[in-house]
């Protein structure tokens, strides 16, 4: 794949214990980005954070799940990510846990293919 230049980062911000239809959110959505030819997505692990419930969430806390904040990065063509988020935005509406979406400009300066070791 050849892309450089201006692209928009997507960022999702949801908490590990999320759920749609009894799967991680955060796999609904990244396989949901492979499935539409998406360049990429990274899930980020939080070591601390709040959100609009104004809960403090971090490892430290004796809970008895690990609810830590997670960020979703998704990045392409700034067509695809439109197209994208209108994909997403039900599984948002059908849920009633917190979240935020936000989208920026981005550059991608270099995307370079790896290789698989032997």
């Amino acid at each position: 794949m050849e892309m450089k230049g201006e692209a928009k980062l997507l960022r999702i911000f949801i908490s590990s214990t999320d759920k749609y239809k009894h799967e991680p959110l955060y796999e609904v959505i990244v396989f949901a980005a492979k499935q539409n030819g998406i360049a990429g997505a990274t899930v980020l692990r939080g070591i601390m954070g709040f959100g609009s419930s104004s809960a403090v969430y971090s490892p430290t806390n004796w809970e008895i799940t690990e609810k830590v904040p997670l960020v979703i990065e998704i990045l392409d063509e700034s067509e695809k990510i439109e197209k994208f988020i209108e994909i997403i935005l039900p599984i948002f509406d059908s849920i009633n846990k917190g979240c935020m979406i936000t989208v920026e400009k981005a550059t991608i300066i270099l995307l370079k293919k790896g290789v698989k070791d032997n």
